[in-house]
């Protein structure tokens, strides 16, 4: 064989196998992903009263410790702009297991039991062939012991679908403490602990179940329910876990907080070693999926029902339109949303059981007012098209509605002062902040002049979207400076 012909026959060959290489490799590129086949495992773990700032992955606040849920979300979707539709404990639960405002689900203040004639989103996952189990806090069912109610034990009846595992309380910040107290399994027998953080007591419990035969049966859905770091009640603050309050002393000071009065001087250090120890919790669990092999098929969702502003805008510690409340962590880790995103668009609790059923490939109850967010992380357009405002319910503090877009907060409230009902039939604007250039939310701008434009704009779009969600009313224009 000549030289030249071997040249020219060693070429082509070369330049065949290079061409069927690339098909090959763009061929795998552009290939769709398997259809799945076995439905994902689902973990909800909600930490009562965090605000959105205490996550280090957030770069909001270099005191804080959370490398477990940092390691979440730089492995999932970290949805950046979330908040809750109603902030409090009990309503905003019912939004996130309803899909509706809290009005429409019957729970517009603590206390109040769920309306059973609404679908849920356990009861839709069992409908499904998931088991449904629930560890610590529901505070969904009928508070008042004089109308057959209370703190402890809750009826099968009132517990929103959760008729499989249940160790729990109705309210568990009235049954126990830090580092003692009681909840009740499915048939009222009462689970104790004493010596051992409250944190860490739940996190024993969920290891029990996710160990446990029923967990490799059937798919699950786990809600694992902490009180930290919410305030204990009767104590009126956050407690960490011994020793935790002298390592948090003298750290950061959130800029909404640090201008104005309130009980954050005193309590911060033990806000930090609560939201420590919910970390380390999450590190735990994620540890015991791996061990026993269900990691893989597990959606971990990390959040928070509403934040804490620790008595700087009312006399509570959440209740009210600005971000210390309003705003929470959102954090998706599992089949669906791999791949570290952060997502900037604004969520609500309102849209979370939606999607954990798009996620496990279950029909979504038309009736159901919230959006899945999924399409966020598998789609540009949608990121492009979504409507970027929620609504926001206030009750207890005062009766108020409000709309928070990216770059405004609009509320407006009763100012009769009556809170004794869902709704009123007339508002007064009350509340209007600039996100973009007061994010800490120290400059009221309702009934100023200069910005009649915009606040007219924003309250037609929230006029809209009370209408939207069954309770019109009026909007009167404010007078006065605030």
């Amino acid at each position: 064989m000549k030289q030249g012909e071997s040249r020219r026959s060693f070429l082509k060959h070369s330049v065949a196998a290079t061409i069927a290489a690339t098909t090959a490799a763009m061929n795998m590129e552009s290939a769709a992903p398997p259809p799945r086949t076995k439905r994902p495992n689902i973990v909800l773990y909600l930490a009562d009263q965090w605000r959105w700032d205490f996550l280090g992955v957030n770069k909001l606040n270099a005191s804080v410790r959370t490398p477990n849920l940092d390691a979440l979300a730089e492995r999932g979707t970290n949805f950046t702009h979330t908040v809750c539709n109603q902030p409090v404990c009990g309503p905003s639960r019912s939004t996130l297991f309803t899909s509706r405002y809290a009005t429409d689900a019957g729970v517009w203040h603590n206390g109040l039991p769920l309306n059973k004639t609404l679908p849920t989103l356990a009861g839709e996952l069992r409908k499904a062939g998931y088991s449904a189990n629930l560890i610590g806090k529901w505070h969904l069912a009928i508070e008042s012991e004089k109308d057959g109610g209370g703190p402890g034990f809750v009826k099968p009846e009132d517990r929103g679908g959760f008729l499989d595992l249940w160790e729990g309380a109705n309210a568990l910040e009235h049954t126990s403490h830090p580092y003692e107290g009681t909840i009740w399994d499915r048939d009222g027998k009462p689970i104790s602990y004493k010596d051992q953080y409250r944190v860490d007591f739940l996190t024993d419990r969920a290891e029990r179940f996710l160990r446990s035969p029923e967990a490799k049966e059937k798919p699950f859905f786990l809600f694992l329910s902490q009180l930290e770091p919410h305030q204990q009640n009767d104590m009126g603050q956050p407690i960490g876990p011994n020793g935790s309050r002298e390592r948090y002393k003298n750290s950061h000071v959130p800029p909404d907080l640090r201008a104005l009065p309130g009980t954050w001087q005193a309590q911060l250090p033990d806000y930090y070693g609560c939201c420590e120890a919910i970390d380390t919790s999450v590190g735990r669990l994620r540890h015991i999926l791996e061990e026993e092999h269900l990691a893989d098929n597990t959606l971990f969702v990390f959040m928070s029902d509403h934040g804490c502003h620790f008595m700087t805008r009312n006399a509570e510690y959440k209740r009210s339109t600005h971000n210390s409340s309003l705003r929470v962590p959102l954090l998706f880790d599992g089949p669906g949303f791999e791949g570290g995103r952060e997502l900037s668009q604004l969520a609500g609790i309102i849209d979370i059981a939606p999607t954990l059923l798009e996620a496990a490939g279950v029909p979504v109850p038309p009736s159901w007012k919230g959006r899945s967010l999924l399409p966020l992380v598998t789609s540009a357009e949608a990121r492009k098209t979504w409507v970027n405002e929620q609504y926001i319910q206030i009750s207890e503090s005062m009766t108020g509605r409000a709309i928070r877009t990216p770059d405004w907060t609009y509320c407006v409230a009763d100012l009769t002062g009556n809170t004794r009902e869902p709704a009123a039939a007339s508002y007064h604007e009350y509340q209007m902040y600039d996100q973009r250039n007061d994010p800490a939310e120290l400059v009221n701008l309702s009934g100023r002049a200069d910005y009649r434009k915009q606040a007219d704009e924003l309250r037609d779009r929230l006029l809209a979207r009370m209408k939207e969600a069954g309770e019109p009313a009026e909007i009167e224009r404010a007078k006065l400076y605030p």
